[in-house]
């Protein structure tokens, strides 16, 4: 009998310890809630572009998972000396785990999920002395407030992109082979930076993996948004120098001022880059650098990008605002599953874990903003290609100004000519010039974009000879 009391005894008291850490739990869930309330009745300012990542989005959490990843691993890099790189560090991985209580290494998370930092001190050298990124802007422009905005690609990929709340930063979900093929080039990529100050190709900020709960791992790079947030783009094209089936219909483009347009619109359209003596001198070479590496790496299918303000026409068609809607994916609402727990677990966890799961999702509000009327990316000013309020200006051939602003970047740069590829380069030659489909042997493919680049230039002998018969 008196084992059986205080059996009871210590059931009751378990039972009482459990609930006054569901109360507690259940009180700091408040506030927090009312905090976030009281920040959306303040009308906070909402992101640029895209849709807004509230915790009703399907994709919440893995937003969430993935910026306290970053916060953290990007933090604990941040804190260390400086020091000199080793050959190992192009194949560190650091891996981080997070729980809903926390730990000596992490703080404690909403989710439950784990993360891995890749090669973290070489891209803190490319952030800090090759791109000239100060760090607590970068940490502040990304994860200061876990509200993002998120386009869809476009393309065939599939992946999407989140644009950091200024802008700046676009964080890109990458196939696992991609990511792979990153962590292979990466030393040759960080000499070719470390040579090449100026380089046109996508710069790359970080590496990062998150695996959550049921074994899904996504991986995303950071990347710079090449596009500026204080400028309307009024055209963009995708230029790879192939015209077998690179045409985006017009009439669609009449109908979708965003749409990005491709080689056959170009030449059609007669289009050329207003480029005097100085600026198209430049650029060819660093366009003739650039590609030489990506010969060197086997790499295929990437594409300058190319975006046009019109300083005339300047920001009244409003193009930013009121083009959102054509990108903006339609997302269900999150229904949120159980965590998974195993092993023992403390009361407190299981009661947080439990009031998170019953707790309603609640938007954190998308109120009016004013989009910036100047260039907030302080890191253009260091490079030759955007220092014209973030890009490059046209000019004479007496290198005097003249009106459109060219955007420009070589983007789409981690697909290798892999077997994949070579049965499509086959199979598309069957029909088509197989010197002008766009997947041809990466030497090949990097003479033929550089004599494109060169001939749609000023000067140049135009696109036209690039056609198909």
């Amino acid at each position: 009998m008196e084992q059986q009391a205080a059996q009871i005894r210590r059931e009751r008291q378990s039972k009482r310890q459990a609930e006054k850490a569901k109360v507690q739990a259940e009180s700091a869930l408040t506030r927090t809630i009312s905090l976030v309330r009281g920040t959306s009745l303040r009308g906070d300012e909402g992101p640029l572009v895209g849709n807004l990542i509230g915790e009703d989005h399907v994709n919440y959490v893995m937003m969430y998972n993935m910026l306290t990843g970053i916060r953290i691993a990007v933090s604990r890099c941040q804190a260390k000396i400086r020091r000199p790189l080793t050959d190992e560090d192009y194949t560190a991985a650091n891996k981080y785990s997070f729980d809903i209580v926390g730990n000596e290494l992490t703080p404690s998370a909403k989710y439950d999920f784990k993360f891995k930092d890749y090669a973290p001190w070489v891209f803190r050298e490319l952030r800090e002395d090759y791109f000239h990124l100060d760090p607590a802007d970068y940490l502040l422009s990304l994860t200061a407030k876990y509200i993002l905005s998120e386009l869809g690609s476009p393309g065939k990929s599939g992946s999407f992109f989140y644009f950091s709340r200024d802008y700046r930063f676009i964080i890109k979900t990458i196939h696992h082979n991609e990511h792979k093929f990153l962590r292979r080039i990466l030393k040759q990529y960080y000499e070719h930076v470390k040579d090449n100050p100026h380089t046109l190709l996508s710069r790359f900020y970080g590496l990062h993996r998150v695996k959550l709960p049921r074994g899904r791992k996504i991986h995303f790079v950071i990347m710079n948004n090449l596009f500026p947030p204080h400028r309307d783009i009024h055209e963009t094209y995708d230029l790879k120098g192939s015209t077998v089936g690179r045409e985006y219909p017009e009439e669609k483009a009449e109908k979708n001022p965003r749409a990005t347009l491709k080689d056959l619109n170009w030449i059609n359209r007669g289009k050329t880059l207003e480029l005097g003596p100085e600026k198209r001198a430049l650029l060819t070479e660093q366009l003739r650098r650039d590609s030489e590496l990506l010969k060197r790496l086997q790499v295929m299918d990437y594409s300058l990008l190319v975006g046009i303000h019109n300083m005339q026409r300047g920001n009244r068609d409003n193009v930013r605002s009121n083009t959102l809607k054509v990108f903006s994916p339609n997302m269900p609402l999150i229904k949120r599953k159980p965590t998974q727990v195993k092993g023992p677990s403390s009361p407190d966890a299981i009661a947080l874990r439990r009031i998170m799961r019953e707790s309603d999702p609640k938007r954190l509000g998308s109120g009016t903003i004013s989009l910036p009327d100047e260039d907030t990316a302080e890191e253009r000013q260091h490079f030759l290609f955007y220092q014209d309020e973030g890009g490059l200006r046209a000019t004479d051939e007496l290198n005097e100004n003249m009106d459109p602003i060219y955007y420009l970047g070589i983007i789409d740069i981690l697909t290798p000519y892999n077997s994949l590829k070579k049965l499509e380069h086959f199979w598309k030659g069957l029909s088509a010039d197989r010197h002008k489909i766009s997947p041809v042997p990466p030497e090949e493919y990097g003479d033929r974009f550089f004599a494109f680049m060169k001939a749609i230039m000023r000067g140049g002998e135009g696109g036209g000879r690039f056609k198909a018969e």
